[in-house]
């Protein structure tokens, strides 16, 4: 079989429906969709029975609900395709995905990994007070070394991962984006999806252990962001419910508190280490890149007006001599500089979400992931 498509769900019901039909919908025979019911209690597993007459569907029922890693590894092990792709139950899979996906594997003769870009489709009610749908034309902004369809060298994604532990992100982090082979999996010393965050680690362990990753500029897919997805949780300032959503503890000395996704990162970082000590023995987290993050987002959480200026105040106390020097060095970094300006840009006439997403737009008659598919065929169209 060539392709696996996992579906790791927890009470996505609402979402649900749109996903699996936009895979299904593809008229590709040759893979199958592996759906994890992870003890739903929503209209989830009525909305799965619409779909298990189709022989390429395969469900799992988890009895008692498990964290989102131990779910993706359920999904995981139970799929049999040549290459597996990820997908979140508020995701949705651009028609053409697998032909064209044939085509760049047979054009790189059966590479490891194919990363490329997407759209981000942001649902009402899934970004602070945000009422109406928005949209970004691209999931991330690569930067100028990742422009063209190419092969990524030895060089290009070792420098990738040396520059996570500066807290500097070049390849979008989630699973979506990456199609993997199942020989790839093998290489990843302690398995594939490690906590607190699957798809970080995960990533991040292929860029250091597969043998050829192949990078694509085009949008294959959209990414969503739901009321009930982490992106809503982080974009909405209720970051404790979640991470406790999805069964994830992300503590260490000297954490923090602002942008959990940098706790996070930090946790992963460390796991990562631990399990490629020999490729990362010159590699160590920089604890000035962690600070200059959680220092913006202090900033930002005070201007969304989500803590008080006490908050404030207690969290730059938080801070010790050597982080306040290490502080002093984002004089030098440019990116710090650009996360200032767009706080200083902020104004009142913007809403939540275009705040903290700056390439957001917003949509108008859009009210789901699947409307705006079709708004983007027919706007496409029209532009070609």
């Amino acid at each position: 079989m060539k392709f696996s498509v996992l579906l790791p769900t927890r009470n996505g019901g609402a979402f649900l429906e749109n996903c699996i039909r936009s895979i299904l919908e593809q008229g590709y025979e040759d893979m199958e969709l592996v759906i994890s019911d992870n003890a739903n209690t929503d209209q989830t597993p009525q909305i799965i029975r619409q779909f298990i007459s189709d022989p390429r569907v395969k469900t799992l029922r988890l009895e008692a609900p498990v964290s989102v890693t131990d779910n993706w590894n359920s999904a995981l092990s139970a799929s049999s395709g040549d290459y597996v792709l990820m997908m979140g139950d508020d995701d949705y899979l651009l028609p053409g995905y697998f032909s064209r996906m044939e085509r760049l594997l047979d054009k790189y003769n059966q590479p490891d990994c194919v990363v490329h870009n997407a759209y981000s489709y942001v649902a009402p009610g899934s970004i602070a007070d945000n009422q109406q749908s928005f949209y970004s034309e691209a999931h991330f902004q690569f930067g100028p070394d990742l422009m063209a369809e190419s092969m990524l060298t030895r060089e290009q994604r070792f420098g990738i991962v040396h520059d996570m532990f500066n807290f500097k992100v070049r390849i979008p982090l989630n699973m979506q984006t990456t199609l993997v082979s199942r020989k790839a999996f093998a290489r990843v010393g302690g398995g594939l999806f490690q906590k607190p965050f699957p798809d970080h680690y995960a990533l991040n362990a292929l860029l250091l252990t597969a043998d050829k990753w192949i990078f694509s500029p085009e949008r294959l897919l959209v990414v969503g962001v739901s009321p009930k997805s982490f992106g809503h949780y982080v974009y909405s300032n209720k970051q404790a419910s979640g991470l406790s959503y999805l069964g994830i503890d992300a503590d260490f000395q000297g954490r923090l508190p602002g942008n959990e996704l940098m706790n996070g990162m930090h946790v992963w970082l460390v796991l990562l280490k631990q399990n490629y000590s020999e490729l990362l023995k010159r590699v160590e987290i920089d604890r000035a890149g962690y600070v200059r993050r959680q220092f913006y987002s202090w900033f930002m959480q005070r201007k969304l007006g989500a803590i008080t200026a006490r908050d404030l105040l207690r969290n730059l106390g938080l801070l010790t001599f050597s982080d306040w020097s290490g502080l002093a060095a984002t004089v030098f970094d440019r990116a710090s500089w650009v996360r200032l300006k767009r706080v200083l840009a902020m104004n009142s006439k913007q809403s939540g979400a275009e705040i903290q997403w700056q390439s957001l737009q917003a949509l108008e008659g859009v009210t789901d992931i699947r409307q705006f598919e079709h708004w983007l065929a027919e706007r496409n169209s029209v532009v070609h």
